[in-house]
């Protein structure tokens, strides 16, 4: 296989979700000596952001967002060891602390947006699923983070974002970190009420909100 198939095939299989085959060929890309950073800014976003645009439109769905978001991540940790080996960082567009709320088990969008997050050069931090304010808040402090991102999927846990962000004003940290909320049950004027920085009802909207949260 050419170098020239190699980065066709790696656009082609995040398109088509093919998490193993992915994986092999970012490995084959490095033994070939492509530059892990144009494989991931020329063949892994392009792909993960069409795979977006098509789930917008509905020619996507959940599990083939799911499974694009799985193989993009797959190739992404193999090119993104290659460049921490070479001792060249990637620029980062920022720190993004993210996370399910607590009492909220839900896992898969958040999981989702974590993905395309971190393949558009955020450093990104995943706390998971069920988690407190006081996580959210040290989590914030030790990476020195520019974005909290908070996930509720049910109504019942959607309250507690709200509640993190009434911690983040008491200790002091409202003003340098901006919040972003999403979520099914979540809505533009629940973030408003809770007085977040920003609201996103799918994947790729939450990645245009990050990048516009730190053009700020």
């Amino acid at each position: 296989m050419s170098i020239d198939e190699i980065k066709k095939e790696l656009y082609n299989n995040v398109l088509s979700g093919d998490f193993e085959l992915t994986k092999e060929l970012a490995e084959k890309a490095i033994s070939e000596g492509i530059d892990p950073l144009e494989a991931i800014n020329s063949y892994l976003i392009p792909a993960i952001e069409l795979v977006g645009e098509k789930f917008g439109k509905r020619e996507y769905f959940l599990p083939d967002l799911m499974r694009s978001a799985n193989a993009m991540k797959s190739a992404l940790n193999i090119f993104e060891n290659e460049i921490h080996k070479s001792g060249v960082e990637r620029k980062s567009l920022g720190k993004i602390v993210i996370g399910t709320v607590k009492g909220d088990i839900h896992e898969i969008g958040k999981s989702i947006v974590a993905a395309l997050l971190s393949a558009k050069g955020f450093d990104v931090t995943d706390l998971g699923i069920d988690v407190d304010s006081d996580a959210f808040i040290n989590n914030i402090i030790e990476k020195n983070a520019n974005i909290l991102a908070m996930s509720a999927l049910l109504p019942i846990t959607m309250p507690y974002q709200g509640v993190v962000i009434e911690e983040l004003k008491k200790r002091g940290l409202r003003e340098k970190v901006r919040v972003m909320v999403g979520g099914a049950p979540v809505t533009q004027e629940h973030a408003d009420k809770i007085g977040a920085d920003g609201y996103a009802d799918n994947a790729v909207d939450a990645v245009k909100l990050a990048e516009k949260l730190m053009a700020k």
